[in-house]
């Protein structure tokens, strides 16, 4: 049973657990010989480690995504904790129990799935509705899509996250479409629940967070075009219109190419759907932010992708359900 957890270690506890090897990187010292860097992961979160001696013993047969039994202490070095590793040996994932390892939404699926399902009722355009049941009646595609993160890091990265972000987007917008005139809510509507189905394939989350080779080759924006033409192609005169506006949706969510669409939003519903997406991802990723930080105080430590400390004094409706959470 496991039961050192890396949400619970303080600086001077012995470690003698099984964690996920989540990176690992030879570096050097100033004297030239080898170190190695690792990042141990389990459910509750990430920890830096580092291993000074026996370098390629202890990396021998170690791989990224392996299970690896840990001997080691916990220290604190520049602010941060980190794992001393004295000892580590490869475990099958055989005798570990997964829901140790990957974290997981804290919303029900299947009442989130049931939302999204009431969403797909109230489309009214015929093409749209059976595109989406489409999707609804494959089974394997469903088990995959309520299993399946919506990242890796950023956002939503846990078991259950790409359907948690779809459920949310879907009901921003379904607010928006009705906010302004001449919003085609249907398509819209649709573009949210299908802009990432591409992710059921981007990255494997068996027993931890990756990306699939797939996914690293072709992102999960070619992947998503991919399936939707598999759909589309099985609907009898699915109007060839209407599905290049759905693929320019998916194409295009990311905004720029700078960030990976291979072109920028050119319609209205493509531009709402990619700042619909941005403000999803980025409050969550804010929130999870302010959440593991511990700083304490008014403030959390700089986030280095967004360039800023967060303020969080304010943040007392931080427990307090969204509408995702009814």
């Amino acid at each position: 049973m496991k039961k050192d957890y890396i949400g619970s270690v303080k600086a001077g506890d012995s470690i003698n657990d099984v964690f996920v090897l989540y990176e690992k990187n030879i570096a050097q010292k100033k004297d030239g010989s080898n170190y190695l860097n690792v990042v141990l992961s389990d459910k509750t979160g990430k920890i830096k480690g580092v291993v000074w001696d026996n370098i390629d013993k202890i990396c021998a047969g170690k791989n990224t995504g392996d299970f690896v039994h840990i001997k080691g202490s916990v220290s604190e070095y520049k602010g941060t904790l980190q794992v001393v590793i004295k000892n580590m040996d490869t475990i099958s994932s055989d005798s570990v129990d997964v829901s140790d390892f990957l974290p997981s939404t804290k919303h029900n699926i299947d009442s989130m799935f049931e939302r999204l399902i009431k969403l797909t009722d109230s489309i009214e355009e015929k093409n749209l509705k059976a595109l989406l049941e489409a999707f609804w009646s494959d089974i394997e595609f469903v088990e995959n899509f309520k299993k399946a993160p919506a990242a890796k890091k950023m956002h939503h990265a846990y078991a259950g996250g790409l359907l948690e972000h779809t459920l949310s987007m879907a009901l921003l917008a379904d607010k928006i479409a009705g906010h302004y005139i001449g919003i085609d809510r249907d398509l819209l509507i649709t573009g949210a629940i299908l802009h990432d189905i591409g992710k059921i394939r981007e990255f494997v989350y068996k027993f931890n967070i990756d990306y699939s080779d797939e996914g690293r080759l072709l992102s999960h924006i070619v992947i998503g075009i991919g399936l939707l033409d598999e759909k589309i192609n099985k609907i009898s005169q699915f109007p060839g219109s209407l599905a290049v506006l759905l693929r320019h949706m998916i194409v295009s969510h990311h905004g720029t190419r700078e960030f990976g669409s291979p072109e920028p939003p050119k319609t209205i519903d493509a531009v709402l759907l990619n700042y619909i997406d941005e403000i999803d991802a980025k409050i969550s990723g804010i929130r999870e932010y302010i959440a593991s930080d511990e700083s304490g105080g008014n403030w959390t430590s700089y986030h280095r992708i967004l360039e800023r400390h967060f303020y969080t004094a304010n943040n007392s409706m931080q427990n307090k359900e969204d509408e995702i959470g009814e």
